[in-house]
């Protein structure tokens, strides 16, 4: 896949990155720096910084106050996060989320979130047999 610049430097939208790592293996958090890399290289993002939480404390953490400092300055685009969880459990992700929107930035997710049974539409594919089979019908049995 080519970049879209065409090759081209250019400085593309700033973004940083934001990581919960709570007893993490030192191998899981530098793959999980390189997926953020990747995925800002991929969609021509430059990532200005990543900010690591550690502490599995609840919505106060100095690495996401940080991350709120840092989209203060001018011409930040967003946060990249491998998944909603590294903003912390569901509620303190949810006000995370909320107080980025509120800072003008975008939250860009590198994998979302998959879907529940109940929200997955219950009128799925309709299964045919291949169209080489033969359905044969007894025609003692229809009567």
């Amino acid at each position: 896949m080519e970049p879209l610049t065409e090759h081209r430097l250019v400085s593309g939208p700033v973004v940083y990155g934001f990581l919960r790592l709570i007893r993490v293996p030192r191998a899981r958090q530098n793959a999980l720096a390189a997926s953020l890399a990747e995925y800002c290289r991929a969609h021509e993002l430059r990532l200005s910084g990543l900010f690591t939480d550690r502490e599995a404390t609840g919505a106060a953490s100095a690495a996401f106050n940080g991350l709120l400092d840092a989209l203060a300055l001018p011409d930040v685009y967003g946060v990249v996060v491998p998944a909603m969880s590294h903003l912390g459990p569901k509620s303190v992700a949810v006000e995370r989320g909320h107080q980025i929107e509120c800072a003008g930035a975008r939250l860009l997710l590198v994998r979302r979130a998959r879907p529940t049974p109940s929200t997955v539409p219950r009128s799925g594919p309709v299964h045919r047999p291949p169209s080489g089979t033969t359905r044969v019908v007894d025609a003692t049995s229809l009567s």
